[in-house]
């Protein structure tokens, strides 16, 4: 493979990573969501993608413990975005619920990354946003292999 193409491929997966933190951060900090963290808003972010999921769904979607994520979630309900509902079904089952609150919070975010995505797509023919998609693939499964070897 070309160094020049690894080079440039390399700093813009660089920057763009460092740009949506940023983003995200400063978005928070100048909307009504100011008491949020980045990492709380992920967590809503893994709340919102799975119907009323526990714990163990989001830890595992998150890539943290159990006890962990605990802490956060308690942060959470506190500044009511997040609320912990008894399973009807089995009561030792406690599932977790995003508020009004959580749920405005979770579609400005989802929205955000909708149209980030969108743009990525814009002019691309279809060949091209497979091959996107393939060299995304590759990359996500380096860094499950990566995560994997860390644990």
């Amino acid at each position: 493979m070309d160094f020049e193409i690894i080079d440039e491929v390399n700093s813009y997966l660089v920057r763009i990573f460092n740009e949506i933190m940023q983003i995200e951060e400063e978005s928070l900090k100048s909307s009504e969501f100011k008491d949020i963290t980045i990492k709380e808003m992920h967590t809503i972010e893994a709340i919102g993608l799975v119907d009323n999921p526990t714990s163990s769904q989001v830890a595992n979607k998150l890539g943290i413990t159990v006890g962990t994520l605990s802490v956060s979630i308690q942060n959470l309900v506190k500044k009511d975005y997040v609320e912990r509902v008894q399973s009807a079904e089995d009561r030792r089952i406690v599932r977790l619920k995003l508020t009004k609150k959580g749920k405005l919070l979770y579609r400005l975010h989802h929205k955000f990354h909708t149209d980030m995505v969108e743009k990525t797509l814009t002019d691309l023919e279809i060949d091209e946003a497979q091959a996107l998609i393939k060299g995304l693939r590759n990359l996500n499964q380096f860094l499950d292999e990566i995560k994997g070897k860390l644990n």
